[in-house]
């Protein structure tokens, strides 16, 4: 089964999707779209051409696990994601893929303009691959 995921985000949203083994989970792109509604069709769109059969998206929650206002959010945009593809969306926990990715930029000398283009790309792959795990 091919599963998207998203790194949903105020400004900028990682996109990351596997294989259909499940085993490879590949950054696909970093959507900048501010206007929510425009975002859900992009990302559904991306779903569409990347043959997606389910969407997995981010949800931060705080260290201490309880879900805060940007867990909202990203429910709400998770739905309208839903409704619009048909496709079932699942949450998975972000808490610290951010940090993660931009360690792991770190370590492959990714600096400046370049990181910003791909940092959310980079967490897409890795709320994946840790939803992945779960399966």
């Amino acid at each position: 089964m091919i599963i998207m995921s998203v790194d949903y985000g105020d400004a900028r949203t990682g996109i990351a999707v596997c294989d259909k083994m499940q085993i490879l989970a590949s950054p696909v792109c970093v959507i900048s779209e501010k206007n929510r509604d425009a975002l859900v069709l992009k990302t559904a769109q991306i779903a569409k051409e990347k043959g997606a059969e389910r969407i997995c998206v981010g949800l931060p929650q705080n260290m201490d696990g309880s879900y805060g206002f940007r867990c909202d959010a990203c429910r709400e945009f998770g739905e309208l994601l839903a409704r619009e593809t048909g496709l079932e969306v699942v949450f998975q926990n972000e808490r610290l893929t951010t940090v993660s990715a931009h360690n792991i930029l770190n370590a492959n000398d990714v600096r400046g303009k370049k990181r910003k283009a791909v940092v959310d790309a980079v967490s897409a792959v890795l709320i994946l691959e840790d939803y992945l795990k779960t399966l």
